[in-house]
This record gives structure tokens, sequence and C-alpha cells, in this order.
């Protein structure tokens, strides 16, 4: 054993003798470039931040030079035979040999670079995307005749470093259709090919880029991505997954915003804290509808603080995914294994979105309006949550007492009890009565008894037994000689309860009312509320009502302002008035009172009374904005601010004629407190922190001593973030070349790849935030005017080996377009696709056993009509339970979780879904239809001209050959089968054309249609 332990050293030393020499004519090493990819994937797992493993870490300089627990130096400059590190990774005993046999081993090159790093001093460097952004000069190159601006000169240094030429320019076919695909996710037509491709002037190519970049289309295209990353759904999530009708709201705002080019770092702004803006603007303030688009939970008997804490922690997450490219979520249970970002810094972000409140905003339904609306509110509003602020520490001061003083009451059981009628009476019916019931009597002979009254007041007089109430109850009782069998006699048996009275009468015969709250009733029709038999609405009939549950016994339980005493003697007076009309009152009844004391019996309200029971800590933001509406209107009677939330309702009728929920964020009333949560539990709260940002992204300056969201929000602006820029540069440039600079998106650290062209990345983020003043459209106008951009598609045989993945750029890159660019793409060819921008979400065709799931029937897909049903994919419905199948076929994310990179696969059912799905078919029998009702043309004609509807270029001679072939095999399969070609042709037959003919073309142009060409961006 030991003899083999020997050999071994003995051959690693030679190896590493071996290698050393190679390493030697290399030049000093990058710490970045050779040493940190090597930590991250073999030694940070166990000698990262959190715990690490000996109580050695390899996180930082400082750290690596400390000794571990067993009292040895990891690292010594200079001195690699005494650093502890370089005799573990090459000890020749493999019980003690680094990492260990069930960790990925260390590759013999790898060793030798971590050997002759410490040789070199150990000299460490911070990694390249927490480094400032630098501002690299563009390199001179060799090939300069194909530069056409900076960024191609970056790629060809690459290019030339590796001694590869570019690939030369794509045909004008192929770039008219890479932009339109790019800049519009919609075909070019014929007509825009030929103009572009017989256009000889020199700004050709620029003119076209800047007619795309006008385009309304383009603000949809780009949406879409942005709309990935703010996963964007239009419902709930979760079990119920409720619909989200005014959720296409934000989905408008994002396309307004990226069709007016809204600058980057605004758009970030409001998305983040637009609420917060001085003077907010209805339209910022929908902008943070980016945060509200988590899943709710409304399935009962969850824990909502549960919830509201599982959406802060996505709004965490998903702020630091999309703007910083980090997964700080790693960092919710404990101090990130990887990246220098502590478990309590965390939680530091967590508290700009802990303190905040989810509500609702008005928006107007025009331009117009908006602009007045917003004129006129803004102020106002202000003023109002001014003075709602001023009154937050008397309500907070009312709360805690309120709380202790029902926190201090006794609780008795609730118990119900019999009574004797003594007299009961009516206007206009009459009345029986037995112990404690009573009925109204049909007066006269059977055939000629008296039709019910149309109204009534029943009166009824009863002995409690009992020296204390706290309640009443009323039973109504179905009975088989009540019409549907009651309870009411009503001709359906229902009724309407419109008044619920009660008086005690004293020994003395006088009577004084009892103070009566809280109407709840087992059964409530819809708009009939048990509570309207205290306080009936003011704006029509109104009272408590049972259908569609008649025949049926209900009851209505009525609670005291607290504990009654009654003297003996004593009766209580009930009146029951049913003054609904249509012969709508009580056939039968039971009434009983009520003792037992419940916590907060004197609030009139119970959700109130709930409400200040429940821990403070465990109250959602709906609960603590109904507590303090609750204060000021009811306990405080504020005038002022009475007065200007009246002026505000008033705005909103004249000006918002549908008020939507627009699921925005606004700034907390009262603060929360923010707690590290151990392990990510919310229950296990540990120390308290403030709003704060990560160390390592440099200095954060908020505006005052409470950090907002807004600060949030201009820290990641700011000039000294270094990731911001660098991230958003990265995603427009992965949506135009098909991966970014970075094939990590949603990972800029440690554990991420490196970009393949650092300086030409920070050279845009420079860029971009400078003298593109953050504009999206200058960025996107600058890449595509590239070289680099413009380049063939076309596979190189030769790189094969050396650059698979095209890391280095020499040719453009070929990929599927996403889920609903692929459906947008056959509307647009077949003369189908309404191109209406904007506006509430749609049902395109589903198949019926998807479209019928739904939590207890409460959903219901049912298929638009007329112009809507061929509106653009980006507006179909999506609802996160059931998605429409055609877009998880096509990689659409899920919308649970943001997306930075969708995947791109192949499947059997993408092929499936292109030639059979409802939608496909009708847009091949729509494309048939108008191709043969054009002017006459012959076969070859029309063949041309839908392979360049489709593909832009013209077809070769064989391509030609091969679809004029199956049109003759189709011809001859459907003039054998008249059935099946009227069925091909649908309900889209040409004028003038025979069934057999049309259905023939139906069948060449579903090869047409089903092209890789045609859904692939060359």
């Amino acid at each position: 054993m030991r003899d083999r332990a020997l050999s071994l050293g003995l051959a690693v030393c030679f190896v590493l003798a071996g290698a050393s020499a190679q390493a030697a004519e290399r030049g000093p090493l990058n710490f970045s470039r050779d040493i940190r990819p090597i930590l991250s994937e073999h030694c940070l797992g166990c000698h990262g931040a959190d715990k690490p493993q000996a109580d050695f870490r390899l996180t930082s300089r400082e750290a690596a030079l400390g000794q571990g627990e067993s009292g040895h130096v990891g690292i010594v400059p200079g001195k690699p035979a005494e650093s502890e590190l370089v005799r573990r990774i090459t000890a020749a005993d493999l019980s003690e040999r680094m990492p260990p046999e069930e960790k990925k081993a260390l590759k013999l090159a790898e060793i030798e670079l971590l050997k002759r790093w410490v040789a070199e001093g150990a000299h460490w460097g911070g990694h390249w995307a927490f480094e400032p952004i630098a501002s690299p000069v563009p390199p001179e190159v060799q090939h300069v005749a194909n530069v056409r601006n900076e960024i191609d000169r970056f790629v060809l240094a690459r290019l030339d470093q590796e001694g590869v030429t570019p690939s030369p320019e794509a045909d004008r076919y192929t770039l008219i259709k890479r932009l339109s695909y790019d800049l519009l996710g919609l075909p070019p037509t014929v007509a825009e090919v030929d103009a572009f491709v017989n256009d000889a002037s020199p700004g050709a190519y620029e003119a076209l880029v800047d007619r795309l970049l006008k385009s309304p289309h383009f603000g949809e295209r780009w949406g879409r991505h942005w709309l990935d990353l703010a996963r964007y759904a239009d419902s709930d999530g979760y079990e119920k997954d409720r619909a989200r009708g005014d959720a296409y709201l934000f989905r408008d705002w994002v396309i307004e915003a990226i069709n007016r080019d809204l600058p980057y770092d605004r758009f970030t702004v409001e998305q983040i804290a637009g609420d917060l803006l001085p003077g907010a603007t209805a339209r910022e303030r929908l902008a943070t509808a980016f945060n509200r688009q988590t899943l709710t939970n409304e399935e009962g008997g969850v824990d909502q603080e549960e919830y509201r804490i599982n959406a802060v922690f996505d709004r965490t997450e998903t702020l630091g995914t999309v703007w910083l490219g980090m997964t700080v979520g790693c960092a919710r249970c404990h101090s990130h294994k990887y990246d220098p970002l502590p478990h309590d810094e965390y939680y530091r972000l967590f508290a700009f979105f802990n303190n905040a409140d989810e509500t609702s905003t008005d928006w107007p339904t025009s331009a117009k309006d908006l602009e007045e609306y917003d004129q006129l509110a803004s102020d106002l509003q202000a003023a109002l949550d001014r003075r709602h602020r001023a009154l937050a520490k008397d309500e907070l001061a009312w709360e805690t007492a309120e709380r202790e003083k029902i926190m201090s009451q006794s609780v008795d059981p609730l118990a119900e009890h019999e009574v004797t009628i003594v007299e009961a009476t009516a206007e206009a019916s009459k009345l029986e009565f037995e112990k404690g019931s009573a009925w109204a009597v049909a007066e006269g002979p059977e055939k000629e008894r008296v039709p019910p009254p149309d109204k009534d007041v029943y009166s009824v007089v009863f002995e409690s037994g009992q020296t204390s109430i706290t309640g009443l109850k009323l039973w109504t009782l179905a009975n088989d000689l009540l019409p549907g069998k009651g309870p009411g006699r009503a001709p359906n048996g229902n009724f309407v309860l419109t008044g619920f009275k009660a008086t005690v009468i004293r020994p003395d015969g006088t009577e004084s009312p009892l103070e009566l709250h809280r109407a709840s009733a087992d059964f409530t029709q819809a708009k009939f509320s048990p509570e309207h038999v205290l306080s009936p609405k003011g704006d029509g009939p109104s009272g408590w009502a049972i259908a569609p549950k008649m025949g049926e016994k209900h009851w209505l339980l009525v609670r005291t302002a607290g504990r009654v005493d009654l003297e003996a003697g004593s009766k209580i007076r009930l009146v029951l008035e049913q003054n609904y009309g249509g012969a709508h009152t009580l056939g039968r009844f039971r009434v009983m009172t009520l003792t037992g004391d419940e916590r907060g019996i004197h609030f009139a309200r119970k959700d109130i009374a709930d409400a200040l029971e429940m821990y403070p800590e465990k109250r959602v933001a709906s609960v603590q904005r109904k507590l303090f509406d609750y204060y000021v209107s009811d306990v405080l009677k504020d005038a002022e601010s009475q007065r200007m939330d009246g002026e505000l309702r008033k705005l909103k009728e004249q000006y918002a004629a549908k008020v939507m929920s627009a699921r925005t964020l606004t700034a907390p009333l009262l603060e929360r407190t923010t707690y590290v949560f151990d392990r990510g539990d919310f229950q296990q709260r540990t120390q308290k922190v403030e709003p704060g940002t990560p160390v390592v992204l440099g200095s954060f300056q908020p505006r005052s001593t409470q950090p907002d969201r807004l600060d949030l929000a201009q820290w990641l602006i700011s000039p000294e973030q270094p990731l911001t820029a660098r991230v958003a540069v990265n995603h427009v440039w992965r949506h135009l070349f098909g991966e970014g600079l970075v094939r990590t998106p949603g990972d800029f650290g440690l554990r991420g790849e490196p970009p393949s062209h650092p300086e030409l990345l920070d050279w845009l983020a420079t860029k971009f935030r400078g003298d593109l003043g953050w504009s999206r459209k200058q960025l996107i106008r600058l890449i595509v005017t590239s070289a680099t951009y413009r380049q063939s598609s076309a596979h190189r045989p030769e790189l094969v080996d050396r650059d698979p993945l095209n890391v280095w750029l020499a040719r453009q890159s070929r990929f599927r377009v996403e889920a609903e660019i692929v459906r947008d793409l056959n509307l647009a060819v077949s003369g189908l696709l309404t191109p209406k921008i904007g506006g509430p979400s749609v049902f395109p065709p589903m198949p019926a056993d998807l479209a019928a799931l739904s939590y207890a029937n409460s959903f219901s897909w049912k298929n638009s009509e007329g112009a809507d049903r061929y509106r653009r994919g980006m507006y179909t419905f999506f609802k996160r339970t059931v998605p429409h199948p055609s877009l998880m076929t096509f990689d659409s994310p899920d919308a649970n979780l943001t997306c930075v990179a969708r995947t791109v696969s192949n499947t059997p059912l993408q092929a499936l879904q292109l030639l059979n799905s409802e939608a496909h078919v009708e847009a091949t029998q729509a494309m048939a239809k108008w191709l043969l009702e054009e002017s006459a043309a012959s076969d070859a004609e029309r063949l041309t001209r839908a392979w360049r509807q489709c593909v832009a270029r013209p077809p070769t001679e064989g391509e030609l050959a091969a679809l004029a072939e199956l049109l003759a095999k189709s011809r001859a399969v459907y003039e054998a089968d008249l059935p099946a070609a009227k069925e091909a042709v649908g309900t889209y037959a040409a004028k003038d054309v025979e069934p057999t003919e049309n259905a023939a073309w139906v069948a060449t142009l579903r090869v047409v249609l089903n092209l890789d060409e045609f859904v692939t961006r060359e």
C-alpha cells in the first residue's frame, strides 16, 4: 500500500514538473481567468462563506491566508511547500487529498495552476462582474474592411487571436427576414422583401432598421421578452388559480413604454417604485404591477402571512435575477456558498419589499382622461397620504389599546336557548305560535284563501328564561304546506327579511331598544347580505334571502353590543320587517336567545374585532388597511380625511369609467420590522435588519434614514452599481444572437460563465448608460447595424471542434422562434392576423378537455370569436395551472418564476402541433383561399408566391419541383375522395374553385407552413 502511494506521489510530481514547464511559457496568471473558476468549481462548495469545512475559507485572500482548525496556514504566498492547500491537493494519501473522493477531482493541469498561483504570491482579484465597469478602447484589428462599428473591432480581435476569419454577410433575403423576426416577431411581406432587395442606396439597411424600430409591433416583440422576466400571467396560480381580469393593463404599459423607448433607467425606477415618485401618476403607479406578478393563494385555511412572505421572497429574488444577474435566492436560508452575499444582506434587500403593501390603482379609459385625472388627483392623493401618515402613530396606539382590551376579556362558550312566545301578530297576516315557533296562517276556507300579502311586518313577544343574553337567533323552517316547502311564502319558497329589530319589555311595561350588530347567516343569496337587515343598502331593495337553497331550514344570528342583563319578568319583542314585495315573507320560523361571549363583542364589526385579536405581525396588508380605515372613519371620524377621500371618490367616478385592480405596491402607513429568518423559515426570526444593498456591489446612499424602494431603484441605475447595465446589455445581446456574451444570464456570480468578450460587454454597458442614454432602441440599432450581426449563419465545419457553440461569434446563430411567434407567423402569412395592439387577453381555440379544467368549475375557457380569435400569441390568456398547450409545446415558461432564458427544444410534439392543431390547420386553409382567389396565375407562380410569403427568398428549382410534385399527388388523392376534400377545405372554400383542387392546395401549403426555415430565425 505504501509503495503504491509513493509511486502515485512520484507520478504526480513528474506530471507537475512537465506541466510547470509548459505553464512557464504563458506569463503571469490572471486570478479571475485562471484561478477563480477552479476554486468555484471544486472548493467553494465546502470552503465558502457559510460554515466552511475545517474552518477554512477561500472566499477572500485574507481568509485564505489564515489558519484552519488544524492550525496549518492554508496559503503562504510564494511558498507552495509550506501551504496546506498545496499539500492537500497533491497528497498521495487519498484520505487527505482534496477534493474528497466523492467530489469532482482536480485535473493535473488545474493542480499545477493552483501551485503556480501560490508560488507567484497568491494574488487575488475581484470577480469581474463585481468590479466597476471599465471603458475599454476598441482594439485595432487586421480585417479593417469587416468593421462597420466598434462592436466588430472587439469581435474581430478575438477572431484574429484564434486565427479565424468572420463569416461573410448574409444575403438580403436573410437579412430582412432576420431583422423582421428579431425586431417585430413577424415575417416581412413579399413587397417589403422586394423593396429592400432592390434598394441599391448606401443606407438601405439602416433605413430598414429604423422603420422596424418605429413599428408599434416592436413593443409587442420586445415587451414579450420583458414579460418573461416579469413572470406575467393572467391568473393567480395555486389551486383556485383565479383569473386576473386587469392583468393586461401591466402588459399594455410594458408595450407602450418600450414603443416610446422609455429609457431603461426610468423603466427600472417606475416598475420598482413608481408609486413613490413625487406626484406619482396613474401610469407610474401602474408600472409597479411588475412586483404584483407573484402567485396569490386564496385557498381556505392557508396562513396568509406565510404566502405574503413567499411573495416578498419572490420579489426579492426576481430583482436579483432580472437586474443584478445574481442567484440571491441562495442566501435566503444561509450565506451564499459562492458569491459574497451574506445571509443578513439577503434580508436587507428583502426589507425593501417587506415594507410595501398590495393595493389597487384607478385606470382611466382614455389617454386624455388619464392626463386630466393625474393632474387633478395627484396633489389630492399626496395630501391624503400626508394626513394619514400624521394619524398613523395615533392609530397604532388605538390599535394596541383595543387589542389589550380584547385579549383581557373572558370568553364563554356560545349557547342557544329555547324561548316561549307569548304573543305573535302581523300587520297583513295572521300568525299562530307554539312555544318558540310561529307560522303564518292562510285565512279562509281552502278554496277561498286570501293570497299571502305583498309585504308584512311580524311582531313576536317572548320570554327568554335567561338572566342575560348576548344575541338572538332566527331559524327559518321548511314546511310541506308552503310553496316549494318554503321557508318563505313567495311562489318559489324564498323570502326577503329587510329589517330585524328588538326591544326589551320591562316588568312595568316600558320598552327600550336592544343595540344589535354583527348579523351572519348559514347561507346568503348573492347581493342579499344578512348585514342588510340591520343597515339596509341605500341604492335599492335589500335584505337577507336564501335563493337558490329554498326548501331547507336556515338561520340568522344577530349579536347584541355586549352582554344584556334582563330583569326578572322581562320580555323581548322581536320585529321582523319584510318590505321587499312579491309575497317574499316568512312562512314558518323559530326564535332563540344566545348566551356566551366572544372577544371584541362590543365592536359592531366582527371583522375589526378579529383583525385586532390577530397578532400584529400576522396581519396582511389588506387587514392592516382595514383597521386603519376603520380608525379614521368610525373611531376618529376625521373630517379632513373624509373630505379628501370624498373628493377623490368623485374624481374616480368622473374619470375612471372602470376601477380596475392594477395590483400595484404603495408605501406602507406603518413600517414593518424585518428580521433574518433562520434557514428561511418565517416563523424563526433572529436579528432585526434595515433595508440595504449588498456591500460587494458598491455604496448605497438613501435619501433619508428610512430607505425605501425608490432608493433601491436609484441605486440599481447609479454609476457605482456594476451589474445593472451589464445584465441589461447581455439580455439584449442574447435575443439578437441566441446566447448572451455571458452564457449564464441569470448568474453573473462566481459560478456563472465569464463573458466571452469581456471588453465588448463593458464597452456596450458604458455606451448604453452613457452616450445612448439608456435607450433600448439605440442599443439594438447599434448591435444590428454591426457586421457581426449581419454575418451569415451558415454552418462552418472547420469550427465544429474548435468552437462548437459559436462563442467566438465567427458566424450568426440559427434558432427556432419562441412559442408565441410560431403562431404569429402562421396567422401573418395566412392573412388572418389581427394587428390590434394591447387590450384584454383572448382565448384562441384550445382542446375541450383542457379548456374544461378548473377549480370547482370556477373558470370557463370560451373560445374567442371574430378578430379576437386571431390576436398575437402574447395576448393569449395565460392560466398558470392550465397554460395553452401550443405555448408549452414550444417551451413557453410557466410564469411561476422569472425566466431569463427560454429553452429551445426540438420534439415530435412540435411537428404534430404544426401539422394538426386547429389554429395551424385554419391558417393553412385561409392561405389557400386567398392564394387561389388572387388574379389568375400558374401553379409555379402560386407556389413561388406561397414560398416567398413564408421564407422571403425565392425557391430553388428543386424546391419548386418538389412542391409541384406534391400538388399533383394531392390532386389525385382528393379527386378520389370528395368528402375528404371538403373536410380539408373546411369553411375556407375559395370562390369558383372545386373542393378537390382547393384541398390539394391546402395539403401542399401545410408543408410550406411546416418548413423548418419558416419557424427558424436564420
